[in-house]
């Protein structure tokens, strides 16, 4: 197959990469960014066997993206149970979740660098019959490969930020090359569905597979015994947060006149200790939920992971994180909306600012910055009936969608042999 002069070029520089992608990736474990033990994964030298018969493998970039394919995951169980289901990731956080998340028998590994070796012998081992690729993170080699070796392919959720639209509009022949070999491309609204027409894909529909999802789990027990622990004191909840909003979230919940109590559950759990720190040097009373499950003071810093379910139903208010500080784009404020939480958020959304459109459009979720969400928190507080008419509103618009993207996750199912 000829190829464009930019995916040549890409092939080229990719070979070439190759023989020092084990320094790399040892580089980037040492850091905290690459699990030890799993290298070979990365790769594409795996130690788990294929199971026998048809295969589908779905990728999701972060974390994000992996969950979003859990609905997609439960439904292929379903209804082709002959069908093993293999998922890769390529974060190590994304690796932790999905570990506690995916059922029984489903396979997990990290998606290998994208060298022409890599994508050869990923693709020789696992024989995938069909494969489906969350939002827009496209790799060339593994995308190609798979194409000339007869795998389906399918794109959902998929968006284009105006970056990389912007980069691909500057390569035509190579997004028409790759965009046009997608069976199926199934994208998050409208504008989405234009930038990937004009770049040569066909697109088949709306569906976003961060809707769909079932309500994150959480432990009966563990709750029930945190309702009787808190004893009806109000509970306000900092989700995700990045660093530089904790210190934001901290300063507001001190100028609150009655305060809750406060958990803030950050995105990176090894952040635990440096704000509790920060709680603690502004007079508050903070511990880690790693070091004592049981306790429950002003501030309580949740460093445990796959418990915001959980707090997500102890909450009477939730601030989605990521949106109080640039440059991170905002996090996932469906989760809290499908267990009737009413959510606050920054203004800084713009991974999800389609979701907080249509959900602001419906009056479902406050929106605040730094200078007034003091303000704002002990307005919500003050006045539970209006949040908890808030949540409801968010609740029956996020029902009508899910109910879209289940449809969306039949059309993708079709294309499994």
């Amino acid at each position: 197959m000829s190829l464009p002069l930019s995916l040549a070029l890409y092939r080229v520089a990719t070979t070439a990469l190759e023989p020092f992608a084990p320094l790399l990736l040892k580089h980037r474990a040492a850091r905290g960014k690459e699990d030890f033990d799993r290298l070979n994964e990365r790769l594409a030298r795996p130690a788990t066997p294929r199971p026998e018969g048809p295969l589908v493998w779905l990728h999701g970039a972060s974390v994000g993206e992996s969950l979003s394919i859990l609905p997609l995951v439960e439904r292929l169980l379903a209804e082709r149970p002959d069908v093993a289901l293999l998922i890769t990731s390529g974060t190590v956080t994304s690796a932790a979740l999905l570990a506690r998340r995916l059922p029984e028998g489903v396979i997990h590994q990290f998606v290998p660098i994208d060298t022409p070796g890599g994508a050869k012998r990923f693709l020789g081992h696992w024989r995938p019959s069909l494969a489906v690729f969350v939002e827009s993170e496209l790799w060339p080699n593994l995308l190609l490969q798979a194409k000339a070796a007869g795998t389906r392919l399918a794109l959902v959720s998929a968006k284009l930020s105006d970056k990389s639209f912007d980069g691909w509009r500057a390569r035509p022949f190579a997004a028409h090359l790759l965009f046009s070999g997608f069976d199926l491309i199934l994208v998050q609204d409208a504008r989405a569905a234009e930038r990937f027409t004009s770049l040569g894909g066909t697109v088949s529909g709306e569906a976003d597979l961060k809707f769909g999802a079932a309500p994150l789990p959480a432990d009966d027990a563990e709750l029930t015994r945190l309702k009787t622990q808190l004893g009806g004191r109000l509970l306000l909840l900092a989700a995700s947060t990045h660093p530089g909003e904790d210190e934001i979230v901290l300063d507001a919940f001190a100028a609150l006149p009655d305060r809750p109590r406060l958990v803030i559950v950050p995105r990176h759990v090894e952040r635990g200790p440096a704000i509790a720190e920060m709680a603690r040097a502004r007079g508050l009373a903070a511990g880690l939920r790693s070091a004592d499950p049981s306790a429950t003071p002003a501030v309580l810093v949740a460093d445990t992971l796959g418990e915001l379910g959980l707090w997500f139903r102890l909450a009477d208010i939730a601030l989605v994180g990521g949106s109080l500080v640039p440059g991170i784009g905002g996090h996932n404020p469906l989760e809290p909306v499908r267990l009737g939480c009413p959510v606050v958020s920054g203004p800084h959304v713009e991974n999800w600012l389609t979701a907080y459109a249509e959900l602001s459009a419906v009056e479902g979720v406050a929106l605040a910055d730094a200078s007034v969400l003091a303000d704002r928190l002990a307005a919500a507080l003050a006045d539970p009936a209006a949040g908890k008419a808030r949540a409801e509103r968010a609740a029956a618009f996020v029902e009508a969608r899910d109910a879209e993207a289940r449809a969306g996750l039949t059309r993708i199912i079709e294309l499994v042999p």
